[in-house]
């Protein structure tokens, strides 16, 4: 009953649509600390879709294939974008506006008709000669999401139900996330759902290459790696009623800096506080729960304890000052949570109840090793 009552309280308190809005790409919050890889990270998200159709075309990938044109052909309503655009002008998409330079920043909408995005296109003040236009098929009816790291280690990672945007923002708009884990030689799953364990089989399954031909090509055209014959990467999946399964990403960066995160998944205990491990790390301090609207006005000392129910981008000048990072929501591939690891600070994210629990001022141990918060003294 605990569980239930505190999320309908995070909802009550959070504008759930006003937060998604202030969103940020992962790349982007690499850039907003000054990341030594946050231009080669922008750049292998802006080809990412390249990359999958080598996939595609070696392998039978599965993506979502777009529809391209330049920049210019868009604006300046060429005669090949115009027979396109009678043809699927009322389909809904996302438009992403990749620039020629990744030093350029990039520019997308989801979720609108061709022709309503058309109109948010002719709102950007860019340089059309400097962007191609990519019109991506979009569907509102999405069945399962994943995110999930294939690298030496092992493969981990969380399917929830419903938009993948859940998995990388940390906010859930109805059923929490399961974590998932596979050391390649056995599966583990925080809870028991034969339908969606299958699922996530069968997408793990798809990245098992074992013809050497196959792995021999990509490794020389996408420089791809492997691991007990399978690909080696970070990689997000969406699954809808209209298109089936699809890969939304395949990065080939950030399974390296995850690359000793592999985590055995937490059992929970109804007398602890306790969360799956963001960060790996141990650390003592005060406890500071800072809602969204005390962030602008809040400072932290060193020892403190961060405690929110899920960092957004608003959140990063506290997360540079806090000691440790424990939050309500929010799983172990979160943007917020891999900001965190590069941060090196503790954290625990998914706990439920922190915010709850918690008083400020608490001296607490954040342990995130093992995925849990102690209460040492209360004043």
């Amino acid at each position: 009953m605990l569980r239930i009552w505190n999320f309908q309280s995070f909802m009550q308190k959070m504008d759930i649509a006003k937060l998604y809005k202030t969103q940020i790409s992962l790349s982007e919050w690499f850039e907003k600390i000054g990341h030594k890889d946050a231009a080669a990270l922008r750049l292998e998200d802006n080809d990412k879709r390249e990359r999958m159709e080598v996939l595609r075309q070696q392998i039978g990938f599965p993506y979502d294939s777009a529809t391209k044109f330049s920049a210019v052909e868009v604006a300046e309503r060429r005669p090949e974008f115009l027979a396109w655009l009678a043809e699927h002008g009322q389909e809904v998409c996302a438009l992403r506006l990749v620039p020629n330079d990744s030093a350029l920043p990039k520019l997308r909408l989801r979720g609108q008709t061709v022709e309503k995005v058309l109109d948010w296109f002719a709102e950007q003040t860019i340089d059309p000669t400097q962007y191609r236009a990519d019109f991506v098929p979009h569907s509102e009816n999405i069945i399962w999401s994943t995110i999930f790291v294939v690298n030496q280690q092992g493969i981990f990672g969380e399917v929830i139900r419903g938009g993948h945007y859940q998995l990388t923002q940390g906010f859930y708009d109805g059923g929490e996330p399961i974590s998932f884990s596979f050391d390649f030689n056995d599966w583990r799953f925080s809870a028991s759902d034969t339908e969606t364990i299958q699922h996530v089989r069968d997408i793990v399954e798809r990245l098992r290459i074992s013809n050497s031909n196959d792995q021999d090509f990509l490794k020389q055209e996408l420089n791809s790696t492997f691991v007990h014959d399978y690909l080696c990467g970070y990689f997000e999946t969406v699954c809808s009623e209209e298109f089936g399964l699809w890969f939304v990403d395949y990065n080939r960066i950030l399974h390296e800096a995850l690359s000793d995160s592999f985590q055995a998944l937490n059992s929970e205990n109804a007398d602890e506080l306790c969360g799956q491990v963001g960060c790996p790390g141990i650390a003592q301090g005060r406890v500071r729960i800072v809602t969204i609207d005390e962030v602008a006005g809040t400072n932290l000392s060193s020892d403190e304890i961060l405690v929110c129910s899920m960092t957004t981008p608003e959140y990063l000048p506290l997360m540079l000052q806090a000691a440790a990072i424990v939050t309500d929501q929010g799983g172990i591939l979160s943007h917020a949570a891999i900001i965190a690891r590069e941060l090196k600070k503790p954290c625990v994210v998914g706990t439920k109840k922190a915010t709850l629990v918690l008083h400020d001022g608490d001296l607490v141990e954040v342990d995130a090793e093992k995925g849990k918060i102690t209460i040492l003294n209360r004043p």
